[in-house]
């Protein structure tokens, strides 16, 4: 499911929106935990997952083509760690597949 898909089936399930509305409403809470990861904060929404920044140090890396030393900076990546009800509902799912 991409962005649009999603404002699709949120102003369907929600015949009071307009898609406008949901547009607005998809984009604002992606805007939200955008710029909380940018603070440094983490993202907890229960039963879902946890959104939250993740650093990596710097290194000397290797370029691939050739074998050179190269020096990696430091990164801050997104990380996105399941929830327990969603991770059950996956595997319930799965079970559901696999009969």
């Amino acid at each position: 499911m991409n962005k649009s898909e999603l404002i699709q089936r949120l102003a369907t399930a929600n015949p009071h929106l307009t898609l406008r509305n949901a547009g607005s409403i998809v984009a604002t809470i992606f805007d939200e935990i955008s710029a909380a990861l940018s603070r440094g904060n983490r993202v907890e929404v229960r039963g879902f997952g946890v959104f939250a920044v993740k650093k990596r140090d710097a290194r000397i890396g290797r370029d691939p083509r050739n074998g050179d030393k190269v020096a990696v900076s430091e990164k801050h990546l997104p990380f996105f760690r399941i929830g327990k009800r969603l991770h059950d509902q996956l595997q319930n799912a799965e079970a559901q597949r696999e009969r």
